[in-house]
């Protein structure tokens, strides 16, 4: 297009020069160098041959193209200039459809499929976008009021609509690995605290109890950490009705007794399943996810600043 508008531009100067040029007919002659050049012959019908020259430029391909109407590039969403172009299609995308089908019979709550949404800091991560908690709270209200839509009457526009708040694996399909017994009747847990491991098999006998080969007074002194051991046991009053037979490593004392506690409610509960949630709500069962903080620059330990001293 521009060099369109420059070729036009220069036969326009030809155009002046040739009519101050109109009274002394000539043309321009070989150059001094003998090479031909091409003649411009000036005619008393210039004036007719301009005009037939504009109006073979507004017939051609470049000069349609020119007098097009301006066409303004329209973006998909009517959010695309906002912050979260994403997050405010599927809000107002919910929000429609909760106007459309919130009239369909529902579930009860407690009936409806058990579904892992997403929470603000995964949507946050997913969609890329510092979505506000109090939009993605009323969001997510929205979709789980059309998630308790009848199975049989949900509308597959719903599916759609609700499926970008779901999590990409079900927690709650999941279904826990179960531990057997094995054929001499023992039973197999593994517990971690800190950076202690330890696994212990549980068998029906007197109480007997066995850690790394030593009994357990003799591995470990402090009166605490023998009940913090057995504690599954001594909770559930089935100290007399096991035998324990454990192997302990890494850490200390405290953190191979807590950690053996854990191996050993995790084997009663194979052989007794009907202990699980007592063992449970006593904590015998959930892992204990602290650990030593670091220690940091500057600081004499994690936390503690060296003492100030003014001179």
């Amino acid at each position: 297009m521009s060099s369109l508008r420059y070729g036009v531009r220069c036969l326009r100067d030809i155009r002046s020069a040739a009519t101050r040029q109109a009274r002394s007919p000539a043309c321009i002659r070989t150059s001094s160098n003998s090479k031909s050049c091409r003649a411009f012959t000036t005619t008393a019908s210039r004036q007719d041959s301009w005009e037939q020259f504009e109006r073979a430029i507004g017939q051609s391909s470049a000069a349609a193209e020119l007098q097009l109407p301006y066409a303004r590039p329209m973006p998909v969403s009517p959010s695309y200039f906002s912050r979260h172009a994403q997050f405010n299609d599927s809000f107002v995308l919910v929000q429609d459809l909760a106007r459309k089908y919130g009239r369909l019979p529902t579930v009860p709550p407690g009936q409806a499929e058990l579904v892992a949404w997403k929470t603000k800091e995964q949507y946050r991560l997913a969609a890329g976008e510092a979505v506000k908690a109090r939009d993605y709270a009323a969001c997510i209200t929205l979709v789980k009021r059309l998630h308790q839509i009848h199975p049989d009457l949900m509308p597959q526009e719903v599916q759609e609509g609700i499926r970008p708040f779901k999590r990409d694996i079900n927690i709650y399909l999941n279904k826990a690995k179960p531990i057997p017994i094995d054929k001499f009747g023992r039973s197999h847990g593994v517990g971690r605290r800190k950076s202690s491991v330890a696994r212990a098999w549980l068998v029906e006998g007197t109480g007997e109890v066995l850690i790394n080969g030593k009994t357990l007074s003799d591995a470990f002194g402090r009166v605490h950490d023998r009940e913090s051991a057995v504690w599954g046991l001594k909770l559930m009053d089935r100290m007399d009705k096991y035998n324990v037979w454990a192997l302990v490593e890494g850490g200390g004392t405290t953190g191979q007794a807590e950690a053996l506690a854990m191996a050993v409610a995790k084997a009663l509960a194979v052989h007794e399943p009907a202990l699980k949630t007592p063992l449970r709500e006593a904590g015998c069962l959930t892992r204990d996810p602290r650990k030593v903080e670091r220690k940091k620059p500057g600081h004499v330990k994690a936390r503690k600043m060296p003492a100030w001293v003014k001179r």
